[in-house]
């Protein structure tokens, strides 16, 4: 009888299922890799990578390298991106709007309660 089902077997044809990996497990994987002593395509097969998965983490690790290095000395590194920095800032003028929209209903309110009949 035949499995039909492709996710159960190795020869179902099943798909690698990706995941996630630590900025620190991919700087160890770097590292290893760069060891001399230790073949390539083991530390590959052992984490379930490709070599464009590698060659990914390097590039990764080049491009932190160079923003790190190039930072100007005693000033913080950006913590958010710019287009997270922009959608929080749009949230922040929204917020703004509705305060200043409630600020002007409640003077209203005050205005009509306090000054009708109920003079003092």
């Amino acid at each position: 009888m035949s499995n039909s089902n492709p996710s159960q077997g190795p020869d179902q044809g099943t798909v690698k299922k990706r995941r996630f990996l630590t900025a620190e497990k991919k700087f160890q994987i770097y590292l290893e890799a760069q060891d001399r002593n230790q073949p390539v395509g083991e530390i590959l097969r052992r984490e379930g990578l490709y070599s464009t998965d590698l060659a990914r983490i390097r590039q990764q690790v080049k491009e932190g390298a160079l923003q790190r290095l190039g930072a100007k000395p005693g000033r913080k590194q950006d913590l958010v991106s710019t287009e997270a920095y922009e959608a929080i800032k749009h949230e922040l003028q929204e917020k703004e709007r509705t305060l200043a929209d409630l600020a002007v209903e409640l003077a209203i309110l005050r205005k009509k309660t306090n000054g009708g009949s109920w003079d003092r």
